[in-house]
């Protein structure tokens, strides 16, 4: 967290002290029982990051502190400022007061209702208003004052306006300027980087024209905001935008399921949608990511006794209202996938916007593909789009006469419903391939563990006869601390898909691959050996975290027993007495946790000795073993690679 914080700041909703979390999009920092409401309201109204535990973008984090401390708060508190409204009784929330009602209550009005913004004198025609507010805030974007701009954004000015007589938009404004923490607000209100001037410029241009490289290669994040955060959630890297790498598909460890006839179909519908469709669908998941890591964030950070309650749980999407009602409902039937079918639908949309940008089934328009990569937040800046177009919920409605708006309906559900799906019309179609999927599955499953089972036992023996040859002549590893049991027992690497984005430190886990083309360090293994190792313990750290969100008690032995696996994997590729001693100590941190998980996880087991009457307790516990593994990991990784490139 930036150091320009500090201890005295409070809670923008109730004065609480030591706010740890932020409102991206209104300026504020938040406790955690406010952040629980603002949660529940849905990201088209508040957008929420911790600030601990989430990565932040430098700049963004500024933005916010900027605004923060700039008053910000002011904006969505104007009445309430006015003394007259102590005497009519109208307050806001204090510490003491409870989450439900009272905080609840108060946060809803204040901004999802906007009832204590300053409101503008009514005009008859209010598009005139609108239009003269995007005006000023294309003016005030080429100055540093942020606090102005928020407030023309709140009033309804458009952070996408295209300036007839300029001939540009705010953000091409800002650009020019080099105000990069405008160019930040202007994003997280839709603003799109891709955009085209009257003179065919973007923005990314215009900071590049005007040395502004920081700016430039800030816009190009942005530009792929959505995409790159769909692959860091899976495999913790980003693209390497600065080389001209714009995508990462991560692969899942049994790919072989993708081979199935109905996979092939369900991959084919997905690329039969319209840019228009597909862009809905690809904002909805990635809304979806974003609800699962806040969420996992929350069941890190919380005191789980007291805290995290049914009333502090966003189980699903929460409804916006600027959607239709079938789009609201596929939105939410999201929440339903496990791990492997949302991985597998994430990966399914990764590969098609790659293949969109590309061109390959495109007309090469520069717009179609921008359309597709722009980021979640241009959610605000397509508000006079037509909303009530189909979407991909599994039941056609009756009131459909036509057919092509069936077929697209049913298209977007198959993508939905199951990842192997072959987007069914009907729902008794539906569960029929349903049923036949999971009988096969099984079966794929079942003889994917005999391999696995066989290849782990290899590995086992090899390492047993290296370890003998090797005993006379060399001691044992002074990070090998923990019991032979730990060595790796047959269980197969996880094949679900990670969540772990926003739970553990740092801004990313691994670097770029193309790192690994470099010649490795004598004395360290390659930095592509350690990454394909992180990326095998983060998929099996996001299933336990998975278990852990669903109360699957009886998940834990065998999710710790995965991560042992992958962690003594891990631990082999490194010497036995590394020279580094940050190699030493991440290695011991490495294995000890593994071996401590497995020990908590334990405890979850019917009549255990050791089992604790306050299971919660546990879970809390194996969290904190899964981010020490997950930090461990991380601090290997930044080791070799820089060793490495050094």
């Amino acid at each position: 967290m930036s150091k320009r914080l500090r201890s005295s700041e409070v809670c923008a909703d109730c004065s609480g002290p030591d706010p740890s979390w932020a409102s991206v999009n209104r300026g504020t920092f938040i406790c955690d029982e406010c952040c629980s409401v603002h949660r529940s309201l849905g990201r088209h109204i508040s957008q929420v990051r911790h600030l601990k535990h989430t990565p932040w973008p430098p700049t963004l984090l500024q933005m916010v502190e900027t605004l923060y401390n700039n008053g910000a708060n002011s904006i969505w508190e104007h009445s309430l400022l006015d003394p007259a409204s102590i005497m009519s009784g109208r307050r806001k929330a204090n510490p003491q007061d409870k989450v439900h009602p009272n905080k609840a209550e108060f946060i809803r009005a204040k901004y999802q209702m906007l009832a204590f913004v300053h409101r503008l004198p009514c005009r008859d025609d209010d598009s005139v208003t609108a239009k003269d507010l995007s005006k000023q805030l294309h003016s005030s974007v080429r100055t540093g004052n942020l606090e102005t701009c928020l407030r023309l954004l709140s009033l309804g000015a458009q952070a996408n306006f295209f300036h007839p007589e300029k001939g540009n938009t705010p953000l091409h404004v800002a650009s020019k300027a080099g105000q990069i923490l405008q160019a930040e607000l202007l994003a997280v209100y839709g603003a799109d980087p891709g955009t085209q001037d009257s003179s065919g410029k973007t923005p990314v241009d215009y900071a590049r024209q005007g040395g502004h490289h920081e700016l430039a290669e800030r816009l190009v994040e942005i530009q792929y905001e959505l995409t790159d955060r769909l692959a860091f959630y899976l495999c913790g890297r980003k693209p390497d935008h600065k080389n001209g790498q714009h995508f990462i598909i991560p692969q899942m460890a049994d790919s072989s399921l993708d081979l199935s006839e109905l996979a092939k179909a369900a991959k084919k519908k997905l690329q039969s949608l319209s840019n228009h469709l597909f862009e809905e669908l690809a904002m909805d998941v990635y809304d979806e990511v974003d609800r699962r890591e806040t969420d996992a964030v929350w069941l890190a950070t919380q005191n789980h006794s007291a805290l995290v309650t049914e009333t502090t749980v966003v189980p699903f999407l929460p409804v916006n209202p600027e959607y239709s009602s079938t789009r609201n409902q596929g939105r939410q039937k999201l929440a339903r996938f496990n791990a492997h079918e949302f991985a597998t639908l994430v990966i399914d949309i990764l590969s098609d916007a790659k293949r969109r940008q590309q061109g390959s089934s495109l007309s090469g328009s520069k717009e179609n593909v921008e359309l597709i990569l722009k980021t979640i937040n241009n959610q605000h800046s397509i508000e006079s789009q037509d909303n009530d177009q189909p979407d991909y919920d599994s039941v056609a409605s009756d009131e459909d006469t036509d057919l092509e708006t069936t077929a697209s309906k049913a298209n977007r559900q198959k993508s939905l419903d199951s990842d192997l799906s072959d987007g069914p019309v009907t729902v008794q179609e539906f569960m029929e391939v349903k049923n036949a999927l999971v009988a096969s599955e099984a079966k794929i499953q079942q003889l994917m563990k005999v391999n696995n089972n066989l290849s782990d036992e290899l590995r086992i023996m090899q390492k047993k006869a290296s370890r003998l040859e090797k005993q006379n002549s060399t001691p044992e590893s002074d990070y090998d601390n923990t019991p032979n049991d730990m060595e790796p027992d047959g269980m197969g690497s996880s094949r679900k898909g990670r969540q772990r984005s926003m739970v553990w430190p740092g801004d990313g886990l691994v670097p770029d691959t193309a790192e690994s083309h470099v010649a490795p360090s004598p004395t360290l293994p390659s930095t592509e050996d350690v990454i394909r190792k992180t990326e095998q313990i983060t998929k099996n750290i996001q299933e336990l975290l998975r278990a852990a969100q669903e109360n699957k008690h009886d998940s834990y032995i065998p999710c710790s027993e995965r991560i042992h696996v992958a962690v003594t994997e891990m631990a082999a590729l490194f010497p036995k007495k590394p020279k580094s001693d940050m190699v030493r100590t991440s290695l011991r941190l490495l294995t000890s946790s593994a071996y401590r998980l497995q020990s908590e996880c334990k405890k979850t087991l019917p009549g255990d000795p050791g089992s604790p009457t306050d299971v919660q307790l546990v879970t809390q516990q194996v969290i904190q073993c899964a981010y020490d593994i997950a930090k461990a990991a991380k601090q290997l990784v930044t080791i070799t690679t820089k060793e490495n490139n050094n």
